[in-house]
């Protein structure tokens, strides 16, 4: 993989739909996980002239490959984000690693449920819904 990704065919390919990327780095890492509304107008404003901060320049640089999963909804390209997120923890990704800052909706498992916003780890049985972004969503 010692070619430069050319971002430019690349493009050519890539849907306006909504949908999660994943991007790799020479080695095969995931580096980056994010979501789009139109999938080629986000990836495309990576490969600006000016993408707006040295921390996205130097991801741009270390993009070896580019994977990229449709979904049907922006909610459902949130949700794959985020369980892609915690499955390769991207080195470039910071927000969603943490748990604790995105809420989930939980409906306890007891004879009479109780519905409750939870952050955290999943122990109390009975069904989580979300994760969203925050506890207004």
């Amino acid at each position: 993989m010692s070619d430069r990704f050319d971002a430019k065919a690349f493009l050519s390919t890539v849907t306006s739909q909504p949908g999660v990327y994943r991007m790799y780095d020479a080695t095969g890492t995931v580096i980056y996980v994010g979501k789009a509304k139109d999938l080629k107008k986000r990836l495309a404003s990576y490969f600006r002239l000016q993408v707006g901060s040295r921390k996205t320049e130097t991801l741009v640089k270390n993009i070896a490959q580019i994977d990229v999963t449709v979904t049907h909804t922006e909610t459902e390209a949130l949700l794959l984000e985020h369980n892609y997120i915690k499955l390769y923890q991207p080195r470039y990704n910071v927000l969603l690693r943490d748990d604790k800052s995105y809420p989930l909706i939980f409906l306890s498992a007891d004879s009479h449920p109780r519905l409750a916003v939870h952050r955290g780890a999943k122990h109390a049985k009975g069904e989580y819904f979300g994760p969203f972004p925050n506890s207004y969503a």
